[in-house]
């Protein structure tokens, strides 16, 4: 009765705020608390449920060890990334603290890891409002990703020192991590494209990552990150991440529910959260300032810190650890968050586009390596996105001219596809920093190649808006997209998947006929 309720509940709060634009993870948050609410009447247990608590941590487990599948270890030790997490977690300590002690009356101990535990920003939160909009990989999300990853090792030495509970002297091993590459590698090679690709990466995450790290004193959460982010480099980690995608997603309603159904608050717990809601924009805006100061433009240092600004479910984990008392208040904070954050993360790009005037004032005028504007030379054709797709359209294209260049927000895309001698420079189709700098007097064509519909949809706008008057070819994933993108200045858009089903029939008849001649 407990498992059909939630599916219910999920469903369709899910389904309802997805007509007002909202993402359902609001939805799934909003049915826990409805849950909740009517827990007696429904008669259901006062507990969350063993059930429901594992499918939550298996569904956490399996989207950091996506995203890690999408991290380079060298992501994690740029100046920008540990100098802002740092520095951040330092500041907003030592504003949090004298303020819960003197409002809440609180003793200093309890206040300063009160602090600390809403210092953290949601790892799941983020990363899946960054997977939804298909944007780990670019720079602002990498950022971000690189940010909460330090702040969980934070988490982790807080937890540790407070809890008594010290790492045990074979959690030195996970230094070798590195020396399993190789053996990884070969597994992921030697595994195949069915079911069994599905197991390995969940034997990684949750069995290797999850119980291996838990087993030696550390967290479960940092084990499945670091696993996904040892096969990284491999080229069949996005397949291997897009076998996982449909339990990972299913798993994650479970880790939401439980959010929503974590605690009856009494007042003074409502009252406590709503506070914290108040004040979270502080959070938000000092990582927008840290980040300034490293030399990012507005537009990124925006994007990365509105991605980060929710506190954090690891928070809780610090709060069962150290401050049971403050496990409720603390959950209804986390889940009030996450419902303001969502739908803003929703609207980033417009947000920034309405306030970018204001924002660009603060920016330096040395800019990171990686946010330096795109050149388009000589090119006659762009090819926006370098995926794939992309990368089959220019491989298409070259054998007509080598006027080309590929635009991508991946770097290290960017930097495989330069070595192998491709023209590809690193931009995001929706910087308008971009599109106000570009030159495309000399473009004849543009193909666009992006996944997100978003993302195509800006840039054929943005490419008539400059009076670009060419073709834009586009391809889309599903029959709906295919009108707006049309309507968004497009002249030629094709379904992929029935583009290949088309291609696939052409090629079988071409052979019998080939065969009836000879």
């Amino acid at each position: 009765m407990f498992e059909v309720i939630c599916i219910t509940f999920a469903f369709f709060f899910g389904l309802a705020v997805r007509q007002i634009g909202l993402p359902p993870l609001v939805g799934f948050l909003t049915a826990g608390f409805a849950i909740n609410a009517f827990r007696e009447p429904l008669g259901l247990p006062t507990e969350t449920g063993a059930i429901l608590d594992y499918i939550a941590h298996l569904g956490v487990l399996l989207l950091l060890f996506a995203v890690g599948l999408k991290l380079k270890l060298g992501q994690l030790v740029q100046p920008h990334v540990v100098g802002t997490t740092l520095l951040h977690f330092a500041i907003s300590t030592a504003i949090f603290t004298p303020g819960l002690a003197v409002f809440l009356g609180l003793d200093w101990t309890t206040a300063l890891l009160l602090a600390m535990a809403l210092g953290f920003s949601s790892t799941v939160l983020s990363a899946k409002l960054l997977e939804t909009k298909r944007e780990l990989a670019a720079f602002h999300g990498r950022i971000a990703i690189g940010i909460l990853v330090i702040q969980d090792l934070v988490a982790l030495v807080v937890l540790s020192a407070w809890s008594g509970e010290i790492p045990s002297f074979w959690a030195l091993l996970v230094l070798a991590l590195p020396l399993l590459r190789p053996v990884a590698y070969w597994l992921l090679d030697f595994t195949g494209h069915d079911e069994l690709l599905i197991l390995m990466g969940m034997l990684l995450a949750l069995v290797v990552g999850g119980m291996g790290f838990e087993a030696v004193g550390l967290s479960s959460e940092l084990g499945a990150l670091l696993m996904g982010v040892l096969l990284s480099g491999h080229k069949r980690a996005q397949e291997l991440s897009d076998s996982l995608w449909g339990l990972k997603e299913i798993f994650l309603v479970g880790f939401f529910l439980e959010i929503g159904m974590s605690g009856l608050p009494d007042m003074n717990a409502i009252l406590f959260a709503l506070a914290m809601v108040l004040v979270l924009p502080l959070k938000g805006v000092l990582f927008f300032v840290l980040l300034i100061a490293f030399r990012l433009r507005a537009r990124n240092a925006f994007l990365a810190g509105l991605s980060l600004t929710a506190y954090s479910e690891f928070g809780l984990i610090v709060a069962a650890g150290v401050l049971p008392d403050w496990l409720v208040p603390l959950a209804i904070a986390v889940s009030l968050s996450f419902v303001v954050a969502a739908p803003l993360n929703r609207l980033a790009h417009p947000i920034f586009q309405r306030f970018e005037t204001f924002l660009t004032r603060f920016e330096f005028k040395r800019r990171h390596p990686d946010e330096i504007p795109v050149a388009m030379g000589d090119a006659r054709v762009i090819i926006f996105g370098m995926g794939r797709t992309g990368l089959a359209a220019y491989d298409t294209l070259r054998e007509h001219t080598d006027k080309l260049i590929g635009l991508d927000a991946d770097t290290y895309r960017v930097q495989t596809l330069r070595a192998a001698g491709r023209n590809v420079a690193l931009t995001d189709a929706e910087d308008a920093n971009f599109w106000r700098g570009v030159d495309i007097g000399g473009i004849e064509a543009v193909v666009l190649a992006m996944d997100d519909i978003e993302a195509k949809l800006n840039a054929a706008r943005q490419l008539r808006a400059l009076g670009f008057t060419g073709p834009i070819i586009a391809h889309a994933l599903y029959e709906d997209h295919v009108e707006r993108i049309m309507a968004a200045g497009a002249n030629h858009t094709y379904l992929t998947m029935q583009e290949a089903g088309m291609s696939l029939g052409q090629r079988a008849w071409t052979e019998i006929e080939e065969g009836e001649d000879a």
